[in-house]
């Protein structure tokens, strides 16, 4: 760049700062950019180098140029453009076809010189405006550029610090690795003589519990006997056992000679020696008489007829007043009794499945149960320490994902992560957790609708962390997953600032923090990057 020009950019500089207007001669219409296309007393080249005409057919209201260059400062070609000096303000173009349309489109009127528009020149109080707010934008930028350094200082601190911890967490990891093999070793070789001396006891108590079954079953058997031989003679009859209706081997209701004569072992009574074998068949339905008797049911005469055979001989096991009331029932109640009989059906439980019931293992003895607690801390040991490991490992994984994450070139972004933050509207509550999800719930009542998980930096080359991606959200009904775009700008605060829809399922949000501000550049820089000479 030549002395000339740095001085006359200096001089617009200047000028801006203290609102002073500043012309500098060139064609019509013509930005300072191209001036040099622009020679007076030489012919002019069209841009596009399609022709090249006299200088003094520029701005003749003709267009001679395909592109349109020769007419910068008129409406007569259809696709020329207008240059807006707007000195004081920033430049600007426009196209030919408003150079002279009565509407005033360049602050400093330049565009209205031959319509007879009355405008007046704004370009001052424009200038002053965006110098204010570029003045404002640049304080804003620099504060939170050096707050961006301290969030790079913090993360370089941090990142060292959770380095530091993975390398400590892996260390242990190798030491607790090994105090885990070593702890299963032990309880594996605790449990071996744990598990013998509990199949031993076990056994003994099977052992124990089966003659205490058999010792039971033969009292039991002999007491059947007792009852069941009526008249004492030693024997059990066919006529002793048709009593109990329960044994009826075809559940009819009714118990025949010939069924109980079957019960019997084809005989017509048993001694007992003989007995033992008919019991077998018969102890898991037979009720002892002191126990339970099953309601009376509805009686046919042949069952009224067995009824009072057997009543004759098991009246000495019954109460006269019960006996009585039994046939009082029977008289006067038959209706009520089949419905009792109908709803409650008498449940058969037989003595020994109570009795086993009631049987508990015994103990262990003294040396098993040592085994036992010396097996069972081992075990706790070693479950102690796997936890111990798992917990390692979860951290050591945390730590590795967070060490590999990208948090902008210097990491600057690292302080937004497991934070959330949020935005009220009139409706809804919108919540974004950077590096996790966003989401919106609405303020009254209702469920959160995920709008999207974490993706990847989505910004330009150039610029590739000024926005956020979030998809994979809650589908919409008949639509698409929903996704959010976040668009970071600079700002002295993280917060969020807007949210909108922009098309069906898709949102965006705008969110600023100090971690995406840049390097600012000097005021006069800034006004040099908004003027144009």
């Amino acid at each position: 760049m030549s002395c000339a020009l740095l001085l006359l950019l200096t001089s617009l500089a200047l000028a801006m700062g203290t609102g002073t207007a500043v012309e500098i001669q060139r064609p019509r219409g013509v930005p300072q950019s191209k001036r040099q296309f622009y020679e007076e007393n030489k012919p002019f080249t069209c841009l596009d180098g399609s022709s090249t005409i006299p200088f003094d057919r520029v701005n003749d209201d003709y267009c001679d140029c395909r592109d349109g260059s020769d007419e910068p400062g008129t409406a007569a070609c259809p696709n020329g453009s207008f240059h807006c000096t707007n000195a004081g303000f920033r430049p600007a173009f426009i196209p030919s076809s408003r150079i002279n349309d009565g509407i005033c489109d360049c602050c400093d009127t330049t565009d209205e010189y031959n319509s007879g528009a009355t405008c007046q020149n704004t370009c001052r109080e424009m200038g002053r405006k965006e110098r204010e707010s570029l003045q404002i934008m640049a304080e804003i930028t620099k504060e939170g550029f050096l707050l961006k350094q301290q969030l790079i200082h913090e993360a370089k601190r941090a990142q060292e610090d959770k380095q530091g911890k993975l390398t400590e967490l892996q260390g242990s990891k190798k030491g607790l690795e090994g105090k885990v093999e070593a702890l299963r070793t032990v309880k594996e070789t605790a449990e071996d003589p744990e598990k013998e001396a509990k199949e031993r006891h076990l056994k003994s108590w099977e052992e124990q519990k089966e003659l205490i079954r058999m010792e039971k079953d033969k009292t039991r058997m002999a007491e059947a006997f007792l009852e069941l031989d009526d008249d004492s003679d030693g024997y059990v009859s066919v006529a002793e056992l048709q009593s109990h209706l329960e044994l009826d081997p075809d559940s009819d209701g009714s118990l025949t000679e010939t069924e109980t004569q079957g019960l019997l072992g084809g005989e017509g009574k048993v001694d007992t020696s003989t007995f033992e074998t008919v019991w077998s068949g018969i102890k898991d339905k037979y009720l002892s008489e002191g126990l339970l008797d099953p309601p009376a049911p509805v009686e046919t005469p042949q069952e009224e007829e067995s009824r009072d055979f057997v009543s004759d001989h098991d009246s000495d096991h019954y109460p006269e007043d019960y006996a009585g009331e039994q046939e009082d029932d029977e008289e006067d109640d038959d209706h009520e009794e089949e419905e009792e009989e109908e709803k409650v059906p008498p449940t058969v439980q037989t003595p020994e499945k109570r009795e086993d019931d009631e049987l508990s293992m015994p103990p262990y003895d003294t040396e098993t149960q040592s085994l036992i607690d010396a097996a069972q801390k081992a075990r706790d040991d070693f479950d102690e320490a796997e936890r111990a490991l798992r917990e390692v490992d979860d951290q050591m994984k945390n730590l590795e994902k967070e060490i590999g994450f990208d948090f902008g070139p210097s990491a600057e972004f690292a302080y937004l992560y497991s934070q959330c933050y949020e935005l009220s509207t009139s409706e809804y509550i919108y919540r974004l957790c950077p590096f996790n999800r966003v989401s919106q719930k609405p303020k009254f009542g209702g469920s959160e609708t995920n709008l999207g998980l974490w993706g990847q930096w989505a910004g330009p080359e150039e610029n590739l962390y000024s926005v956020m991606k979030y998809d994979h959200g809650q589908g919409c009904w008949q639509g698409p997953n929903r996704s959010t775009t976040v668009k970071l700008t600079c700002g002295k605060e993280t917060v969020v600032t807007s949210t909108s829809e922009p098309s069906r399922c898709e949102y965006l949000m705008e969110f600023t923090t100090p971690a995406v501000c840049q390097e600012p550049a000097s005021l006069d820089e800034v006004l040099h990057g908004h003027t144009e000479l």
